[in-house]
């Protein structure tokens, strides 16, 4: 089976397309955000772009799972619980689904941002199910659970 492996460097051109932030959630400026993307997994639920954005103020509510890495710049973070925390160059967020946070961003920030829409849990336990079945078919046990692991009488 043939592989596909992409790789970017950062020298390379980008195809960065504008990526307005909803009208109602901004609170202050007018920021310019804009993302360029960079992978999709085979079964859809996961992506990963660039995203950037100049200086402004606005809430952002996610809908989806996403890990984002800071690649330049900051922002200040304010959390629905009235707390907040200045993100810079090199640090790394989880934003589960549902969540949310106003940003600050006072001059410019580029990320990367892995982005997961999670599966119902209905799926996610049979998925489990499955995976466990095949292991067992095939007497995958695993290095602490294999038989010969286990003291016999």
């Amino acid at each position: 089976m043939a592989i596909d492996v992409a790789i970017r460097s950062g020298s390379e051109a980008s195809k960065w397309c504008n990526n307005p932030i909803n009208r109602a959630w901004i609170l202050e400026g007018s920021p310019v955000a804009r993302t360029d993307f960079l992978s999709a997994s085979a079964d859809g639920t996961s992506n990963t772009f660039y995203w950037d954005c100049t200086a402004g103020r606005f809430n952002w509510f996610y809908t989806f799972d996403e890990t984002l890495h800071i690649l330049e710049g900051s922002a200040v973070l304010k959390f629905p619980d009235g707390t907040s925390r200045r993100i810079v160059t090199g640090d790394t967020i989880f934003f589960p689904k549902g969540s949310q946070a106003e940003w600050t961003v006072e001059k410019y920030i580029r990320k990367v941002a892995f982005c997961r829409s999670p599966w119902p849990g209905p799926v996610v336990a049979l998925r489990r199910v499955v995976r466990r079945l095949r292991r067992a078919i095939r007497g995958d046990f695993g290095p602490l659970q294999s038989p010969t692991a286990f003291p016999t009488d």
